[in-house]
């Protein structure tokens, strides 16, 4: 037990840090959005590019593993959709924004730190696999849905250009493509490039989570409770539950069950909230279940290393 409150308590130490330090007025909104711009736009699509760049074209063809971790993801994103919609009684657009808070996990700033100090540096291939087409898939789904939605159906050209424009004006989509481009065409990297972007990405994950937490400040858990309780529940139980059952099923071997398992169990990101923001859809509901789950996700996640270890 005590080694794993060590894996858990230093990465929720450092968001509590930013999150004090905030209401402490230690720093400002403009300095939480100055580190969360540099490290959502600079460092992490650095880290990002390393990684994806080193890895195997083979890690990017594991169909067990993506499929696994993005058949449940489009499951939890049906069901979060249609119980916004049944029980809830929440208007569809509403809807599609809740089904994308139930899917999008925490995976770069809290996965990668936990997964790295629970299992060490070596098992984040599986989680950099996972990771390479997180945004892509997350972002094109949601925003498919959203603009069918406006459409009125099947989106024309001006809709399919909006989607694609708002997927690759995303720095962590571009950072990830071009370390796929660099993986799969095995051109050199300049070492000078190489060592740049390193010194970025050293950067990137203590930045992002001391950001995470002064930004965390704003969000207000009023209103909306039960929705926002199933957004919860769904994002820290069921979608772990379900991919646990799923990759057992499948074969999947334990290390990268453990990573499918793991990136699941994270709560919604501020993703989550910026999609809202896009939309100005439950935005209530969003920012509130970043901040909840955020923060029950210290004891669930301790319990989740706990099953897998």
């Amino acid at each position: 037990m005590g080694a794993l409150l060590q894996v858990v308590l230093p990465v929720f130490l450092v968001i509590g840090f930013g999150y004090l330090a905030r209401k402490l007025d230690w720093v400002t909104d403009a300095f939480n959005d100055g580190l969360m711009t540099f490290a959502q736009k600079f460092a992490i699509p650095c880290l990002l590019f390393g990684a994806v760049s080193q890895l195997a074209v083979r890690d990017f063809v594991n169909l067990p593993l993506l499929g696994t971790y993005y058949g449940v993801g489009l499951l939890i994103f049906a069901l979060g959709v249609i119980g916004a919609r049944l029980l809830f009684k929440r208007g569809w657009e509403d809807s599609v924004v809740i089904g994308f808070g139930c899917l999008f996990a925490n995976s770069v700033l809290l996965g990668l730190p936990i997964s790295e100090r629970a299992f060490g540096t070596e098992s984040l291939t599986a989680n950099f696999t996972i990771i390479a087409f997180h945004a892509p898939f997350c972002y094109g789904l949601g925003i498919t849905c959203m603009e069918m939605l406006r459409a009125g159906g099947t989106p024309g050209p001006a809709q399919v250009t909006r989607i694609f424009k708002a997927m690759f004006s995303n720095a962590i989509i571009l950072g990830i493509t071009a370390g796929l481009i660099v993986s799969v065409s095995g051109l050199p990297v300049p070492d000078v490039v190489t060592d740049a972007t390193d010194m970025l990405a050293r950067a990137a994950l203590p930045a992002a989570l001391f950001g995470l937490g002064g930004i965390l400040t704003r969000y207000k858990p009023e209103g909306d409770t039960t929705t926002i309780l199933a957004v919860v529940g769904v994002s820290l139980v069921l979608h772990p539950v379900l991919t646990l059952g799923v990759g057992s099923v499948v074969g999947l071997p334990s290390g990268e069950l453990r990573s499918a398992v793991l990136n699941a169990a994270m709560p919604p990101g501020v993703n989550a909230f910026l999609f809202a923001t896009m939309y100005g859809r439950a935005l209530r509901v969003a920012a509130s279940s970043v901040l909840i789950a955020t923060a029950g996700s210290v004891v669930t996640v301790w319990l989740w290393l706990l099953v897998l270890s």
